[in-house]
C-alpha cells in the first residue's frame, strides 16, 4: 500500500485549519480535504465576530481568510472533494471520495463541523447577518435595549431567549406547538419572565426590512396573520452534524453528533474529532480553533504510547 498519510483532517473550517497547523508544525505528512475550494466553515457567513480575543469586530469571511493564509504560509495540502465514506482497517484509515477516489491514513480528524437548520422562509437568506442570526451569543450584543424575537422550543431557543431577555428590551418567543420542548426548569425560567413574551402555535412565514431587520409576519394554524416590528430573530429550530460518511463507524448520540470527549478522542483509536461536529456544550470559533489544537496533541501522545 503505497503513500499512506500520517494524517488525514476531514473539513477546512477553524478546527481542521487548526489541526493543520499544529500538524504542520509538529511535521506530520498530512492533508486537509476540503468539500469545496476554500469553504472556510460557517463564520464566512458571519458579518461581525465581536468575541475572539484580539479581533474585536471582525468581518467572518475576512478572519477565515486568515487561517487559510496561516495554513498556506506552512504548505498545508489541501484535496478539494467529498468524503463518502471512512473505513477503519486497525492501523491503516480508508477514506473514500465521491470520485472514487481512495486516501489511506494512520489517523484521521473529523471536523467537518453543523449546519444550523433554517426556515426557509421569504426574507431569511437576505438578511442573514443583518438582523437574522443562528446564535445568540455570538450576535445578541448588537441588539442590547432593542426587541427581537426566538423561533424554536428546544433547550437552545430556551436558553437563547433567557441571555437575550438580560440585553434586551423585549424577546418574542415563536413555537410552532402550544408547548415548548425544552427542560422543564428552562420552560419555568421563560414563562416567568417579564421580557419575554411566549409566542404558542405560531410560525414565521416572511421577514421582511429594507438592508436589515425591521417585521416578521406570522401565521397560526387557522392561518390568521400578525406582524411583529422587531430588529433582530434568533432561529434556534436545530442543527444538522455533517458526518453522514461516518455513521456506522464512529460512534454518535441522538442527534447524529460524534461522540468525543474534551480530548478529541473517539471510541475508534486513530479517529478523532474537533469543532462543531462533537458533542459539546460550546460551539464557537474560539472552541473550534481549540479542538484543533487539542487533536493533534492527543494525536501524538497516542502515537508515542
Amino acid at each position: 500500500m503505497e503513500n499512506i498519510k500520517d494524517l488525514v483532517t476531514i473539513g477546512s473550517g477553524p478546527a481542521g485549519l487548526s489541526a493543520a497547523v499544529y500538524a504542520s508544525r509538529a511535521m506530520i505528512d498530512q492533508v486537509v480535504i476540503e468539500k469545496e475550494m476554500f469553504s472556510g466553515g460557517q463564520i464566512v457567513t458571519t458579518d461581525r465576530i465581536d468575541n475572539y480575543l484580539g479581533l474585536y469586530g471582525e468581518n467572518g469571511y475576512d478572519l477565515s481568510v486568515k487561517f487559510r493564509q496561516h495554513a498556506d504560509e506552512l504548505k498545508v495540502p489541501f484535496v478539494e472533494g467529498q468524503v463518502t465514506s471512512i473505513e477503519d482497517k486497525g492501523e491503516i484509515k480508508e477514506i473514500t471520495l465521491v470520485n472514487g477516489d481512495v486516501i489511506n491514513t494512520k489517523a484521521i480528524i473529523i471536523a467537518t463541523g453543523a449546519k444550523h437548520k433554517v426556515l426557509g422562509v421569504k426574507g431569511e437568506k437576505e438578511l442573514t447577518g443583518a438582523g437574522v442570526s443562528y446564535c445568540a451569543t455570538c450576535d445578541g450584543a448588537f441588539f442590547r435595549n432593542k426587541t427581537v424575537a426566538v423561533v424554536g422550543g428546544g433547550d437552545v431557543a430556551l436558553e437563547d431567549a433567557l441571555y437575550l431577555a438580560n440585553i434586551c428590551k423585549k424577546v418574542y418567543l415563536i413555537h410552532r406547538r402550544n408547548e415548548l420542548r425544552g427542560a422543564k426548569i428552562l420552560q419555568d425560567k421563560v414563562l416567568k419572565n417579564e421580557k419575554i413574551q411566549f409566542m404558542p402555535e405560531y410560525q414565521v412565514r416572511e421577514i421582511a426590512g429594507n438592508n436589515k431587520v425591521e417585521k416578521i409576519t406570522l401565521f397560526n394554524k387557522t392561518n390568521e396573520t400578525m406582524e411583529l416590528e422587531i430588529s433582530g430573530i434568533f432561529i434556534a429550530v436545530g442543527m444538522e452534524p455533517q458526518c453522514d460518511f461516518a455513521k456506522g463507524v464512529v460512534a454518535t448520540n441522538e442527534n447524529g453528533y460524534v461522540i468525543a470527549g474534551e480530548d478529541c478522542r473517539t471510541n475508534i483509536d486513530g479517529i478523532y474529532a474537533a469543532g462543531d461536529i462533537r458533542t459539546k456544550s460550546l460551539r464557537q470559533v474560539v472552541t473550534a480553533v481549540a479542538d484543533g489544537a487539542v487533536a493533534i496533541n492527543s494525536l501524538e501522545q497516542d502515537k508515542n504510547k
